[in-house]
This record gives C-alpha cells, structure tokens and sequence, in this order.
C-alpha cells in the first residue's frame, strides 16, 4: 500500500489561537420568561412585548430585547464571563430585576412572575437596587405585588430563593475559571504545536498537541457543551493525527506500522467527534436579531464548519471510508458558510477528491462534474473526473465511460503544465490503456474562431 505524507494547516491553527478567543467570546444564550400576576383564580398570563434589559455590571455592557407572543424572550449569546441584572418591565405590570445572573451552566430560563403597576422601566440604577432587594418610586417593592408588603412567609421564600441563586453564581463563578483557563492554556499549546511543527520538530509538536487537548478536556470536564473547547480541542487532534500518521509510515516494521497507525486514526475520529459535537450546538441557537449578536454567530458558525469539514475529511480518508456521506454533508455545510471565492472552491475540490478517496467514485464524479461546469480548465478537476470515469469503468466494465475518462485525462495532460504533480502518472495512464484496454483519447474539434467584422 502506497501511504502519502499529510501536512497540518498552520494557517488554520494560527486562526483559531488569534480569532478563536474573539469569535467564539466564549458565548452562551440566556433564555426566560414573563408572567403577570392577578388572574382568575389566581392563574398568571403570559405577557407578551415586556421590555427585557439585561446590563452587564463586571464591566459596562447593554443588552434588549421583547419578550414573544407566549411571554418567551431569548439572547442567542451573552459573554460566559459576564455577571448581569436583567431588569423585566411592562404596560400596566410593576417592573421588576434580578441581579447576579450569569449564563454559564445556566440549563433552565429565568422565570419572571409580574404584579399589576404602573409599567415603569427601570434605568440601570434602578435595576441594580430592586435587584438587591430594595424599592423604585412608582414600581413598588420588588418582591411585592402591586405595592403589598410580602408576609413572612413570602419573605423566608425569597430569602431562600436568594440564597440559592448566590451559591449557584459562586458555583458557575468556579465553572467559568476552569474553563476561560483551560481555553486560554489549551490555546497556547496549540499554537506552540504549529509552530514546532512548522520548524519540523514534529516529536515536540505532538507533545504539545496532546497537551492542547488534555487542557481542552479539563474545560469540558467543567461544562461538556461549549462549541469553543471542542472546535479547538478537534483542531488539536486534527494536526496529532496528522503527526503521528506521518511517523506511523516511516516505521519500517510491518506489525509496529499497522499499530502506530490506528492510534493516529483513533486521534482522526475523536477529532471528527467533537467537530461535529461543536457543529451540532452552534446550529441549535437561537438565530439573533441584534447586529452585534450576528456577526458573532457568523463568526462562531464559520469557525466550526471549517474545522468540521476537514476533521471529517481526514477520518474519512484515513480512517473510516463508511462516513463518506457524513463527509460531504459537512462539506457542504461548511461551503454555505464560506465566502471566500478561492476557498469555497477548494472546498468544492476537497469534497469531491474525499468521495473519490473513500471509494465513491460514482458521487465524486458528480462533484467534479459541478466544477467543471463553472471552470472548464479546472486541471485539478479534470485530472479527479477523468480518474474517477477509469475506475468506475473498470468496476462497471463500461467501455463509453472508459471512453469518457480517457478523453477528461488528456485534457488534463494538454492543459496542466509540467511540473504538475500528476502530469507523468496521467501520461502512463492513458499509455497503458491504450496498450491493454485499446482506448485512445478522442479528437476534439476546437470551436470555430469568430471573423472579423
């Protein structure tokens, strides 16, 4: 079996180390919703186009929105590092705000329950004093309802309710030290990976990458779901594979080979497992309506789509060749979000030529066909279909189609210039099926030149 040497990209990694940090912000949404008090039977009533303002109060941040129809309201992202008061106000409700909030591990909404007022907005001031338990003019007592004093037994529920809230807060305090430290030491081992690799010290690099990865885990021991931590912690494992496959093929002994390569396989598929885990979570939030919020889904959404697609790339060309449709759909996912014209194109290539590497010719066919159809002297693409068409031919004893890849490989060979990595091969190629198959490339009439006026 002829094995290629594979080559880590350190563009990407230096992308994740430098951009990682300000695009994923280490985001997570925050969810609730509002109900008002002084129905029949003592029933509350959703309410709908509550003003919900939630102020950021360890450094100045604002963040609005409206609750829904159903008294839903929903931020697609807060920063995980922040601590907020999210204040709730509404037409004929009396206002109210609950301060300490944090959105890390916060796995249930925030549920406000209104009483009847005179629908006062409270300014940040306000907020952070009805949130610490005090009163605004014209609101109302914040635990009270419509002005009332609360009872004792109200009193002992909200000392309580309070109570648990500031050891949640000093839980997930915790909780986010271990993970904003586990990403930025991850990071840095990442990074210094890369760069040993780049000066071919690859036995330093796979040290570092390992290490990258146990502090990635350390993270998501703390909080299993944070798209950052497993689209870097896939990075890493991406670039250990890469370096251990590399060793693996130089080893001259056959059994000691085989074992050395199904650990850098085993680093293929845990790479592909939390690129797609990643993939998964940014496609499940809730799509923002603020610009700000926006453009940072963009940013996470790219981020993780192009991790994913060449993580699956590598698992499915070196590891496991039975995921190639999870394979292209990753591609495809990632070739929605990419608007780099040159990228997107190679995307296009990649996906292709990993179809035809996991022995799915038939579809690689199809994807060379796209890219030829928008660049016909794509020479890259000429050489996969004509290769693909032989191989399909062979299996299918097809001679038209046999026919077909002979004429796109010397297509190849009249366009890509000489020192094209597979120009010789392609020549003996299509020597070697003139001499057992009697296939020779068809003559193409060239289109007529337009005269003159």
């Amino acid at each position: 079996m002829r094995f290629k040497h594979l080559f880590v990209s350190f563009t990407a990694i230096a992308v994740l180390l430098v951009g990682g940090l300000a695009a994923f912000a280490q985001m997570a949404p925050l969810r609730g919703s509002v109900r008002l008090a002084g129905g029949k039977d003592g029933q509350t009533t959703p309410v709908a186009n509550a003003t919900v303002d939630v102020y950021r109060t360890d450094i100045k941040g604002e963040f609005h929105t409206k609750t829904e129809k159903n008294g839903d309201f929903s931020f697609a992202g807060l920063p995980l590092q922040g601590t907020f008061i999210v204040a709730i106000s509404a037409p004929g409700a009396q206002p109210n705000a609950r301060g300490g909030v944090r959105v890390i591990n916060l796995d249930k909404p925030i549920e406000f329950v209104l009483g009847p007022g005179d629908g006062k907005r409270l300014t940040f001031d306000e907020a952070k004093a009805v949130a610490g338990g005090g009163s605004v003019a014209g609101g109302g007592n914040s635990g009270s309802s419509g002005g009332a004093k609360l009872s004792p037994e109200e009193e002992a529920k909200r000392k309580a309710e309070n109570e648990r809230i500031a050891k949640e807060n000093e839980k997930n305090i915790n909780i986010n030290k271990v993970v904003g430290d586990a990403f930025k030491a991850g990071n840095a081992a990442l990074n210094a990976g890369g760069l040993a690799d780049k000066a071919n010290n690859h036995e330093e690099a796979i040290k570092l990458y390992g290490d990258a990865v146990q502090q990635y885990d350390m993270g998501l021991a703390a909080d299993a779901d944070q798209p950052s931590l497993l689209t870097n912690k896939a990075s890493a494992l991406k670039a250990l594979g890469v370096d251990k496959y590399n060793a693996a093929i130089q080893t001259k002994d056959d059994a000691a080979r085989a074992t050395a390569l199904e650990v850098a396989k085993a680093d293929f598929k845990a790479a592909a497992d939390a690129a797609n885990k990643a993939a998964d979570l940014i496609k499940k939030v809730p799509a923002a309506t603020d610009p700000e919020e926006q453009k940072q889904q963009t940013a996470n959404k790219y981020l993780a789509m192009s991790v994913r697609a060449e993580a699956m790339r590598l698992y499915v060309t070196k590891a496991d060749a039975s995921q190639a449709d999870a394979a292209a759909a990753a591609f495809d996912d990632y070739i929605a979000v990419e608007t780099d014209a040159a990228k997107k194109a190679k995307a296009q290539m990649d996906k292709a030529q990993t179809l035809f590497d996991a022995g799915a010719a038939d579809r690689a066919i199809v994807e060379f066909k796209k890219i030829l159809d928008v660049q016909p002297d794509n020479v890259d693409a000429l050489y996969g279909m004509g290769i693909a068409e032989i191989s399909v031919a062979y299996g299918d004893k097809d001679k038209a189609k046999m026919q077909e890849g002979v004429n796109y490989l010397q297509q190849f060979v009249d366009k890509a210039p000489d020192t094209h990595r597979y120009k010789a091969e392609a020549k003996a190629t299509l020597a070697e099926l003139k001499n057992t198959e009697s296939v020779v490339p068809e003559k193409t009439t060239p289109a007529p030149r337009r005269k003159r006026p």
